[in-house]
């Protein structure tokens, strides 16, 4: 990027120092979380699933990768398809999941939710993912502190646009902990969200910092629509649709 003198953006303004290795804020859920925890081995953390499939989104698109799905989620969006995870599971500790993820062998780990910083040790968990060696991503919806994050970990981290009724929760200084490692990700469900996405980009200034993900909602918003729109006003942006749910549908273990 050239080296340029400009006037500083919103975006400079709440930039802070990149993420440290404080604990993120815990938040309301679903899933309860059982009463005091140990750190290590046996913290625990409330799983709807583990499986091995293609990265239907992202920068890694495609890709063989183990997900991690946990339990509970304190938003409500419009076009959720993993309302499934939004209660049940089953508790697992620390040590359990890295187990069954080493089983399939994997290069690349998604921890995803429901809404996985929603439970407080899923911060440890992400380290302890890190620390074995894997490329892991986190799928957060952005209404959460990401600031204790592990600076390994790739961050897709979305801001909800109008037509998905949460709006109103996205933590915009979540922002000046994302850095060119991460992804931001607008799930766009009609022009309304679109315009509404484009005035983000340019209000907080980041277009360039990291890639900026713009998705049709599945089954309501035609990605020829969205495609067309992002090519005619050249927006920097990576289009994406759901591979998963082109080859296998909506449903568990996708």
């Amino acid at each position: 990027m050239p080296a340029v003198i400009r006037m500083k953006s919103l975006f400079d303004r709440i930039r802070g120092p990149g993420r440290s290795s404080r604990m993120a804020t815990a938040s309301k859920t679903d899933a309860p979380e059982p009463g005091p925890q140990n750190r290590g081995d046996s913290a625990r953390l409330r799983i709807t699933e583990i499986f091995y499939s293609l990265q239907g989104e992202s920068r890694s698109v495609g890709i063989p990768t183990v997900f991690v799905r946990l339990t509970g989620c304190p938003l409500r969006c419009g076009y959720c398809d993993t309302e499934y995870a939004f209660q049940g599971g089953e508790w697992m500790t620390i040590a359990e999941i890295v187990t069954r993820v080493a089983q399939e062998r994997p290069r690349y780990v998604t921890v995803t939710g429901g809404e996985p910083l929603a439970q407080r040790s899923s911060i440890e968990l992400l380290e302890r993912l890190c620390d074995a060696g894997y490329e892991v991503s986190l799928e957060t919806s952005g209404a959460l502190d990401i600031s204790g994050v592990d600076r390994r970990v790739s961050v897709v981290m979305d801001i909800k646009t109008p037509a998905s009724g949460e709006e109103t929760r996205n933590l915009y200084t979540n922002l000046a902990h994302i850095d060119a490692n991460d992804q931001i990700k607008f799930v766009i469900c009609d022009r309304t969200d679109y315009e509404w996405s484009r005035a983000k980009l340019a209000e907080f200034d980041i277009a360039g910092r990291c890639e900026i993900l713009f998705s049709p909602v599945h089954g309501t918003l035609k990605p020829v629509e969205l495609a067309g729109w992002i090519l005619a006003d050249r927006l920097p942006v990576r289009m994406q649709v759901q591979l998963h749910k082109l080859l296998w549908g909506d449903g568990p273990g996708h």
